[in-house]
């Protein structure tokens, strides 16, 4: 599985990037129009079958659990002897770059104030107590468990097949069990073009709203205006940072940047936490992990069929088709850095830590803004309503350190988008090169530049968010394969060696 002729480079390279390329031609001649299409067809999906994702995802959570505590957890994603190519932290920090991404740092804030201002329930009065409560309950469900769900099947199937049974680390091939080991061209290309388009579109509208938020930090620190110009020559500056982190593989530059943002997010979080209210974010930390302990099921599980109101597919629903659109670019590049390790500690290192970090981040930077809107008379939410974009930085004017603070988190954004598109022109070298773990370095310097020029085309003809729900649409097809991913590794499981002794005597 190393370097690759450009013979390899079959039809999901072509498909892939020629969908992509036409799609972007009509978002930027027809953003209106492409974006009330694809927002049709996303409304549609999700209305239709929104009961189809929620019972899925916790379904996934569920499923991940029982892997990891039953005499599965033992198996190695490797061969029995292989341990872990990277230290603990550093793993820990690859997957809270790839998998959260700009997401945390963009909505940390904006969504705990988006709730308040805007409560789930329409019994909950706005700008209270109550919406305060509710505002971290749903904000830590949406970043808990039940994400992490998604990418930890993802990333265990594509391991275990890669890793353990020698396959190609591609999406279809972790459907063998199922489709069987022939050729099968025609169920497993559509399968692996699909994950390469929702792939780039997702990575793509993240670059955009991280670059927008970038903007608008600069704006707000150093005055520099918020316009095209400057959104264009900092998507030019994020390309060429992460085509030169790309030159230098996994094991340095994605390595080296995983750890500089676990570290940044860290100092960040510790600062504000002693900087902010302290008292209050401890306590809402410990009531928003009892609320989401005690309202996980009925959470899960909550649809508004008897009243109609949209706000569970705004938000609930929306992040799972997300998180599902999101999971063949995390979940491979989960599995490529997790070789070595068991189910076991692969499951708690995946589905636990990042959403432990993830909580903590939202009960301090979300609990600060909530306090200054509770009890010191500032209109954060106000703001946020208005431009989501603001919450970080209108919280840090109301902290010391203000500019210490905004441009710290500047440059964490920089950080995080690098990694996010560094990881990502790794993992779609990978797709497109029949599951090489080397992909060419032309092939991802390709990717990387498709990227950047997706990214500026849509961020000129304000089509981010048409580019955005149409990349969710994908979330469909894609829940059904991964259900289908989940019976496909457990019955690859049951028949691991000792397993299959132990299943007859069970009998």
């Amino acid at each position: 599985m190393g370097e690759i002729s450009i013979k390899k480079l079959d039809v999901v390279f072509w498909f892939s990037a020629i969908a992509i390329a036409l799609l972007v031609v009509i978002g930027a001649v027809a953003p209106k129009a492409f974006a009330a299409v694809a927002s049709e067809i996303f409304n549609f999906t999700t209305y239709a079958f929104g009961w189809f994702y929620l019972l899925s995802v916790l379904f996934f959570v569920l499923f991940c659990i029982v892997l990891a505590l039953t005499k599965y957890g033992k198996i190695r994603l490797g061969k029995d002897e292989d341990r872990p190519e990277f230290s603990f932290f550093t793993w820990i920090g690859m997957l809270f770059s790839a998998g959260f991404g700009i997401g945390l740092v963009f909505w940390g804030i904006a969504e705990p104030m988006s709730h308040f201002f805007t409560p789930p329930r329409e019994t909950i009065d706005a700008l209270g107590e109550e919406a305060a409560r509710a505002a971290m309950q749903y904000s830590f469900f949406h970043w808990g468990l039940s994400q992490w769900s998604v990418f930890t099947i993802v990333g265990l199937a594509i391991g275990y097949f890669q890793f353990r049974k020698k396959e190609d680390g591609l999406i279809s091939t972790t459907l063998n069990p199922i489709i069987g080991t022939k050729n099968r061209s025609y169920i497993r290309k559509p399968i692996d073009i699909l994950a390469v388009i929702a792939t780039v579109m997702g990575v793509a509208t993240s670059l955009g709203l991280g670059i927008l938020q970038i903007n608008g930090g600069l704006n707000v620190v150093f005055g520099i205006p918020n316009n095209a110009t400057v959104q264009l020559i900092i998507i030019f500056v994020l390309l060429i940072l992460y085509l030169a982190s790309t030159t230098t593989g996994i094991e340095r530059g994605i390595k080296y940047l995983s750890n500089l943002n676990l570290t940044l997010a860290l100092l960040l979080m510790v600062f504000v936490f002693f900087a902010g209210p302290t008292v209050f974010i401890l306590n809402t930390f410990t009531l928003g992990i009892g609320d989401y302990i005690s309202t996980f099921f009925t959470t899960s599980l909550r649809l508004t069929p008897y009243k109609g109101g949209t706000w569970v597919r705004d938000w609930t629903i929306f992040y799972w088709a997300w998180a599902i659109a999101w999971s063949p670019f995390v979940g491979a590049f989960i599995a490529r850095v997790s070789r070595g390790r068991t189910i076991r500690e692969f499951v708690f290192g995946v589905l636990v830590i990042p959403p432990v970090i993830a909580l903590l981040w939202i009960a301090v930077f979300g609990g600060t803004a909530l306090h200054f809107d509770l009890f010191g008379g500032t209109q954060i939410a106000q703001a946020v309503d208005k431009d989501v974009t603001s919450a970080l930085f209108a919280t840090f004017a109301e902290l010391p350190f203000t500019f210490f603070l905004s441009v710290i988190s500047i440059l964490l954004i920089f950080t995080f988008l690098i990694t996010s598109a560094d990881s990502a022109t790794y993992i779609l070298g990978t797709m497109t090169s029949g599951g090489s773990l080397n992909p060419p370095l032309l092939l991802r310097v390709i990717w990387g530049t498709l990227m950047a020029a997706i990214a500026a085309v849509l961020l000129l003809a304000s089509g981010l968010e048409g580019l955005q729900t149409a990349s969710l649409v994908s979330a469909l097809p894609f829940t059904v394969i991964l259900i289908a991913m989940c019976y496909s590794l457990f019955k690859a499981l049951r028949k691991e060696p000792g397993m299959a002794r132990r299943n007859r005597l069970e009998k």
